[in-house]
Parts: C-alpha cells; structure tokens; sequence
C-alpha cells in the first residue's frame, strides 16, 4: 500500500536535517580523506616507501573514505524514497542497489589500504620478485637511452655506471609491482570497488532520471547527477562529491531560491520541456498585449 500524501512529506520532514548533516558530513570526511592519504612518488617504488612512512595516514584515510561512503548511503536513499513515492512507475526493489553500492564502496576503501599499507611494509622488507633477468634490464635501459638520450642522462647521469643504475631500478620496479599485486587483499579490494562503482552509476543514473521527470531536481542537477554517475563508473567514484554536496544542501531546504515545488506538493511536478515554456512565454505575451 502507497502511503498518502501528508505521510510522504510528514516522512520527509522528519528525516530532512538528518539527512542533510550525514551527507555534509560524508562530503567533508571524503574531501579530508583525499589529503590525509595523498602520498607523493613518481615511480611503484617510491611510493610505496612513502606509503610505509605514512602508513597511518593511509590507513587513516581508508577509515575516513569507509566512514563518507556509509553516511552518503543516507541522502541516496532519502532522494530515491522520494522519487519512488511520487511516480508509480520507479521500482522499489532497486532500493537495495542504492544501499548495496555505497556498502561496497565502503568495504574497498578498508581493503585498499590495508592491500597498500602491507604492499609497501613487504616492499621494504626486501619482498617481491622481479619478472626480468639483469641482462632484460640492460636492454631496457640500452633501448630507453637510446629512445631519448638526454632523459636518460637526467635520470641517471652520464658515464658507464648509468646502465647498472638503470637496471638497478628496473628491477626495483619489477619487484615493487609484484607485492602490489601479490597483496593478499588487493584482489578482493579489486572486486568490491568495481561492483560499487557499477552500483552507484546504476543508482544515480536511474534516481537522477526519475528525480528530474517527477521535478525533484533541477535538469541542471538532474543531467549533472546521471553525469556524475558515468563519471563514477569510468574514474573515481570521490568526484560524486560535488553533487553530493549540494543535495545535502537541498534536502535541508538550504539552497538558493529553495527547494523545487515537487517537494512541497508531495507529488510529481515535472519541468516543462522547453517546447512547453516557449508555449507558455507565448501565451504570456498574447494575453498582455490583449489587455493592453
């Protein structure tokens, strides 16, 4: 059985501010994750040398993504009952897709850095075996100087000794993309990302699109919503926050002009299509130029 009208809203009402915090919440802790965990290096090795200096940070980082993926559960969930409330034709059983991305979003932030911080110790612990020969490494490293000799010499200087210091790195490298991968969490990690991302592209494509066809949002925020789904699907899931951001303010009623009136009438109010505005600006300038 549909709930009635008043239900809808007195619902909305009550969950409203909630709602709003944990998503401003959820944007700040993702925003603060992103510097906590930066960690610089232009090579596998270097970074993982640094990961295992700032191995706090990076967990700490992990914790905090974890924590902004379960609150954004909240405002994903609210807008898709509110979608879901005002049209008949959106279906409720995808409710639990709008829940299970986030979760799982949640759990590759924990399993990543955990995948990172025991990379990086195995690393430095002299972990990790190198898929190439010295003398592969050589040939790379004749082949890159030969590429482009004066990269080469800014890397490793000039001299007979610019070959084995090449070959050394090689190597290193080798070896550093080998804990990454042999990380006994990383495949696992691998998964649950990818199923999150697949999720929240779904579920903001298909709440987005019914949210602008009952008028819940903007076609700006509308299109920009199903966009940003894509976005998450294609790079990183973290650029979603910039919407996020402002349905937290939207749910609060805290935004510019207000809230659209389909959430105040408690049905769906879609948008004119731009056919249906000229009509109506026409009209408009009949009637006056009548009374005039």
């Amino acid at each position: 059985m549909r709930p009635s009208r008043d239900e809808v809203l007195a619902r909305e009402r009550r969950w409203a501010l909630p709602v709003a915090l944990a998503t401003l919440a959820g944007v700040a802790l993702g925003v603060a994750a992103f510097f906590v965990g930066a960690i610089g290096g232009e090579s596998d090795a270097e970074v993982l040398r640094s990961v295992d200096e700032h191995s706090a940070a990076v967990t700490a980082s992990g914790v905090m993504q974890c924590i902004a993926f379960l609150l954004l559960v909240a405002p994903l969930l609210y807008l898709f009952r509110a979608v879901q409330a005002r049209s008949e034709r959106v279906r409720g059983q995808l409710a639990g897709l709008v829940i299970a991305a986030p979760l799982f979003l949640a759990v590759a932030a924990i399993l990543t850095a955990v995948a990172t911080t025991d990379a990086a110790s195995d690393f430095v612990a002299g972990e990790g075996k190198a898929d190439l020969t010295a003398a592969e490494a050589r040939e790379e490293c004749v082949s890159e100087r030969r590429d482009d000799a004066a990269a080469f010499r800014d890397d490793f200087g000039g001299g007979a000794g610019s070959l084995q210091r090449c070959a050394a790195m090689e190597i290193t490298e080798a070896r550093a993309q080998d804990v990454i991968v042999a990380a006994p969490t990383r495949g696992v990690a691998t998964g649950f990302a990818l199923g999150g991302r697949i999720g929240l592209a779904f579920a903001l494509l298909y709440t987005c699109l019914w949210a602008l066809r009952t008028g819940l949002l903007s076609r700006f925020w509308g299109s920009l919503g199903m966009a940003m789904g894509a976005a998450a699907l294609l790079l990183l899931p973290q650029l979603t926050l910039i919407w996020f951001l402002y349905l937290g303010l939207l749910v609060a009623g805290w935004v510019p002009g207000g809230r659209p009136p389909a959430w105040a009438a408690g049905e769906a109010i879609p948008w004119p299509t731009p056919g249906e505005r000229t009509a109506e600006e026409l009209a408009g300038a009949e009637d006056g130029e009548r009374r005039d």
